[in-house]
């Protein structure tokens, strides 16, 4: 994943003030937790030296009340003149946390990455549709524009919206044919009318998934019409009806069980991509020092890390990572077995980057465990440490 909005803050010349904070709302003692928390926070920071001026301002930050439901999370990045990111987080920090030193800390919001979705949900009925979009710095869909400005409502224009009854008799048959055929054809312009904006939306934001909900008719029109980029986007949400679908909970329980199979799968999808290209020695490296050895020379594409499993070194790493323009991803614990908890993909290889096959790696239980995610079998290393155990 891409994070170019955090290099701006890493060209500063610091030190630098990181907070990461759960700044969840769910309940009526929640504001009061998080000013207690804050509070923790700007303690430490206030001892370590960071002005009072900059600690009110981050705190009017974090402690401002949000539109955003739900659980999430906030980040804070500032030099000590003014503050030089402020992330809204799709869900909490693994834990609360504050520093000032000569580098920013970045493992707590990267940590998170997995859950950096950015979605742009239709609500459609045969005369248009509703628009949201909900970006992985502002999680929040419902409600708002969030910069889609004049395109956050389509109408058709095409307003012969109902078919006629069944009754009038014969003599009124074909005036009722003919009203119909104009009924239909309403309804497939402004599905074209939709579909032409949002093709628009999904080229100019790329979002990860585009979710289509309301009439099903309406619905299975706009699928028709969409474009390949939107197509190859698209989850079709039962439930929701234009206008009033994030009103129900039983919509928003769709939506979260939809989002958190996106959530899965990627991770899936990249574990196997790694594990492909480990097993045919491609464009992979894996372990501490094969890995800083690519990113020294920006072969990296993709660094790749399990949370929890994180090495030592790994803040050096991220920076290193963003300054050469490559991603970063977490992968949750159990999705894929990675030595020494961190691997990349590369952009090339060349004979001076280490070996990646798996048939190279005996005798190295930390590339032996680095085998298929799905895996349920133990390997060799993990038996023997089991038997120790035992």
């Amino acid at each position: 994943m891409k994070l170019p909005w955090l290099k701006p803050a890493l060209e500063d010349a610091g030190p630098f003030i990181s907070v990461h904070l759960d700044t969840t709302r769910t309940d009526p003692t929640a504001a009061t937790e998080l000013s207690t928390r804050w509070n923790q926070c700007r303690s430490r920071l206030s001892s370590a030296g960071v002005a009072d001026e900059l600690l009110e301002e981050i705190g009017d930050t974090v402690l401002a009340p949000s539109s955003i439901g739900g659980r999430h999370g906030r980040a804070i990045i500032a030099s000590p003149r003014e503050i030089l990111l402020d992330r809204v987080l799709p869900v909490p920090p693994r834990e609360d946390g504050s520093s000032f030193g000569p580098t920013p800390v970045l493992l707590p919001l990267v940590q998170l990455t997995p859950y950096a979705v950015s979605q742009l949900l239709i609500e459609v009925d045969r005369a248009g549709a509703d628009l949201h979009l909900r970006a992985p710095e502002n999680p929040v869909i419902a409600r708002s524009h969030n910069d889609l400005d004049g395109e956050s409502r389509v109408d058709g224009g095409h307003d012969e919206l109902h078919k006629a009854s069944a009754g009038g008799g014969a003599q009124h048959g074909w005036r009722a044919r003919n009203f119909d055929a104009r009924v239909e054809d309403s309804w497939e312009r402004n599905a074209e009318a939709v579909a032409k904006k949002v093709d628009a939306i999904v080229m100019k934001h790329k979002p990860d998934m585009v979710l289509l909900t309301g009439d099903v008719r309406a619905t299975a029109l706009l699928k028709d019409e969409l474009g390949t980029e939107a197509r190859a986007r698209l989850q079709v949400v039962s439930g929701g009806t234009r206008g009033v679908s994030m009103e129900r909970a039983s919509f928003r329980e769709e939506l979260e069980r939809v989002t958190q199979e996106f959530i899965d799968q990627r991770q899936r999808d990249l574990a196997g991509q790694f594990h492909e290209n480990q097993q045919r020695g491609g464009e992979s490296v894996a372990g501490i020092s094969e890995v800083g050895e690519a990113l020294g020379r920006g072969q990296v594409d993709e660094l790749l890390f399990v949370v929890g499993q994180e090495p030592e070194n790994i803040e050096e790493m991220i920076r290193q990572a963003i300054a050469t323009d490559a991603g970063v991803f977490a992968l949750e614990d159990g999705v894929v077995a990675i030595p020494e908890g961190v691997g990349a993909l590369l952009r090339w290889r060349d004979e001076a980057t280490p070996s990646n096959e798996l048939s190279s790696m005996s005798g190295d239980p930390r590339r032996e465990n680095a085998v298929d995610p799905d895996r349920d079998e133990r390997t060799p290393h993990e038996r023997e440490e089991d038997a120790i155990r035992e």
